[in-house]
């Protein structure tokens, strides 16, 4: 698949690139992307959920009414998790959520977004650029000069670079990453994929 390499000003220039038939134009694998999704998401929870047991309110631990002769329940202490105020029965506790996941189910999970979004046409090939100091504005005129102000869009870069990640972060819906960083969760995310130049190497180097 050939694409045509556009200005970060909206104009398309005169040169094409052409999209790696093993990353950008494979078979999707949907329940290896889902795999991966899975465990990005996992990744990112905390896990810091906790609740108290009945050993660990506080309270008095004397019997609170006989044993026998009230014709009630007999009850042993306030802190049960049967009164209001006790402790929790079965409640979460601190845990890990993440998961293995082999690289070869990575790569092909990334290589499956890449292939869906390919097919859809929300694959933008940008010229590389860089701004000589932070500024939001700059960086809202691209979305606005491609017309998708609004929608979700990602910007992968060759490398890092502050002035284009500060330009960027006020703007919702709008995220930078860079090549070697890309994921599959992201990528599906996004409305539009705008991939520069040089980031193309970057990523059929890893994927292919």
């Amino acid at each position: 698949m050939e694409l045509v390499v556009h200005k970060f000003s909206g104009e398309a220039t005169d040169r094409k690139v052409t999209l790696h038939d093993d990353v950008f134009g494979i078979e999707p694998n949907d329940h290896a992307i889902y795999l991966d999704t899975k465990q990005y998401l996992a990744n990112q929870r905390q896990g810091t959920h906790k609740s108290k047991e009945r050993n660990e309110v506080a309270g008095s631990t004397r019997k609170i009414k006989k044993q026998k002769g009230t014709g009630t329940a007999r009850a042993g202490s306030i802190k049960s998790p049967l009164f209001v105020g006790g402790g929790r029965i079965f409640g979460p506790k601190p845990r890990d959520y993440s998961f293995k996941l082999n690289k070869k189910v990575k790569r092909l999970a990334r290589k499956s977004a890449l292939t869906y979004k390919a097919k859809d046409q929300q694959i933008i090939v940008l010229e590389d650029f860089s701004f000589e100091a932070p500024k939001t504005k700059n960086f809202a005129q691209i979305l606005n000069s491609f017309k998708i102000e609004g929608a979700k869009s990602l910007f992968v870069m060759p490398k890092a670079d502050q002035n284009i990640v500060l330009s960027s972060r006020n703007l919702q819906r709008t995220k930078v990453v860079t090549a070697n960083s890309l994921n599959t969760y992201d990528i599906l995310n996004a409305n539009k994929l705008f991939v520069l130049e040089s980031s193309l190497k970057t990523i059929e180097e890893i994927l292919a």
